[in-house]
C-alpha cells in the first residue's frame, strides 16, 4: 500500500509513471481508489475550481455507415428505428438549450452520407450566427481532412472522435477489415493540425481489453494531449455479436478518470451518461475522480430511445429542463457547481 501511495505521489507531481507502475496501479485492489481520487480531484480543483461544464447534447441522426461490433447503431443491426433530425429540429434543441443555460452543444450523430458537408456547414453556421456566445462541438465520426476543414470554417469549435483502442490489434477486435486504427489516428492528427479543439478517448473494459492496452492508451493520450478525452463503460447492446460480453467496471473506469486528471492536469473530462447507466451515483463519483464535464441530453424525447449505442442508457425519458434541475442538485450534493459558460480548454 505504501508503495502504491508513493506511485500515486509521483503521478500527481509529475504527471507519469513507469509502465511497471502504471501497470501495479491499475491492477491494485480498490484500498488505492480513495487517496488516487482526493489526488485527481484537487489537481480539477487547482485548474477549474468547483465549476462542472455542462455541455447539450443533440443526437441527431442514427444511420451509420459504419458496422462497429459493439455499437447498437451499427450498419447490421435491422432492429434499429432509424431517424434524422431535420435542420429545424436541430436549430430547435440548441433555443432549447440555450435558454436553459447551454452553451456549448455537441452535435453527434452516426456517419451519415446524408449530412454532407453543405448541410452540415448550414447548421454550424446557423448555430453560430445564432449563438455566437456558444462552442459547437461535433462528433460524427471519421471524414476527410477536406471535410474537416470544411466545418471548422463554417464555425465548430471542437471535434470528439475516440482513438477507442491504441493497440492496432485489439482495434481490428471492435471494428470491421474496412475499418483501420491508422485511418482513425489520421484524422486525430488532421483535427488538430486545422485548430480544432479535439477530444480523444477509448471504452473501459471492451471485449478482450488488457491492462496493456490500457497502458498503451495512456502513452497515446500523453502524446497525443487532446483537450478532451472521453472515456466511459464499455455496456454490451442485444444486438450486437457482443451482446454476452461483461460490462466495463466502475472501478476500473473511474480509476482510469483519475489517471487521466493527472497525466493531463487541464484536460476536460465528462462523466459521461455510460458511467451513469451503470451505476446510479456515477457520475457524481465521476467528478469526485476528477472528472468536470457532464452532457446533459438536449435531443427531442421522441427519438432519444433511438439512438441506443448500448442497452439501459439513462435520460432517455427525461425533459431538458428536468435533467438539468435533476443534475444541478446532482453536482452541487458533491460540492461544485454547473457553470454557464462555453467552458474551454485551457492550455
Amino acid at each position: 500500500m505504501e508503495n502504491l501511495r508513493k506511485s500515486v505521489d509521483k503521478l500527481a507531481l509529475e504527471g507519469d509513471l513507469t509502465d511497471d507502475e502504471f501497470l501495479t496501479l491499475l491492477s491494485a485492489d480498490e484500498s488505492i481508489d480513495e487517496y488516487l481520487f482526493q489526488k485527481a480531484a484537487a489537481v480539477r480543483q487547482k485548474h477549474y475550481g468547483n465549476d462542472i461544464y455542462i455541455r447539450g447534447l443533440i443526437e441527431f441522426t442514427n444511420y451509420c455507415k459504419n458496422d462497429c461490433f459493439y455499437c447498437g447503431i451499427r450498419r447490421s443491426n435491422k432492429n434499429a428505428e432509424r431517424y434524422r433530425l431535420t435542420r429545424e429540429e436541430i436549430l430547435l434543441c440548441a433555443k432549447n438549450g440555450h435558454d436553459l443555460g447551454f452553451r456549448t452543444f455537441v452535435l453527434q450523430g452516426g456517419e451519415d452520407a446524408y449530412f454532407n458537408d453543405e448541410k452540415l456547414a448550414d447548421i454550424v453556421r446557423s448555430l453560430k450566427e445564432k449563438y455566437p456566445d456558444s462552442a459547437v462541438t461535433l462528433s460524427i465520426g471519421e471524414r476527410t481532412r477536406e471535410s474537416y476543414q470544411k466545418l471548422f470554417d463554417a464555425g465548430a469549435d471542437r471535434y470528439l472522435l475516440r482513438h477507442e483502442t491504441a493497440d492496432i490489434a485489439h482495434y481490428n477486435l471492435l471494428h470491421p477489415p474496412e475499418m483501420s486504427y491508422e485511418n482513425r489516428v489520421r484524422c486525430l492528427k488532421d483535427l488538430k493540425e486545422i485548430g480544432y479543439q479535439v477530444g480523444a478517448g477509448m471504452m473501459i473494459g471492451s471485449p478482450y481489453q488488457t491492462k496493456e492496452h490500457l497502458l498503451a492508451d495512456i502513452r497515446f493520450l500523453q502524446k497525443f494531449k487532446p483537450d478532451m478525452v472521453g472515456i466511459g463503460p464499455f455496456i454490451p447492446h442485444h444486438d450486437t455479436e457482443y451482446k454476452d460480453q461483461k460490462a466495463g467496471s466502475l472501478k476500473q473506469t473511474l480509476r482510469l478518470l483519475s489517471i487521466i486528471r493527472l497525466i493531463l492536469p487541464k484536460v476536460l473530462l465528462p462523466a459521461t451518461t455510460a458511467l451513469g447507466t451503470i451505476s446510479p451515483a456515477g457520475r457524481e463519483q465521476g467528478i469526485l475522480a476528477g472528472a468536470n464535464v457532464i452532457m446533459p441530453n438536449l435531443s427531442p424525447k421522441t427519438v432519444r430511445k433511438k439512438y441506443l449505442l448500448y442497452d439501459n442508457k439513462i435520460c432517455t425519458g427525461d425533459e431538458a429542463a428536468e435533467c438539468i434541475s435533476c443534475l444541478t442538485r446532482r453536482v452541487q450534493s458533491v460540492g461544485c457547481r454547473i457553470k454557464i459558460s462555453r467552458g474551454d480548454a485551457k492550455k
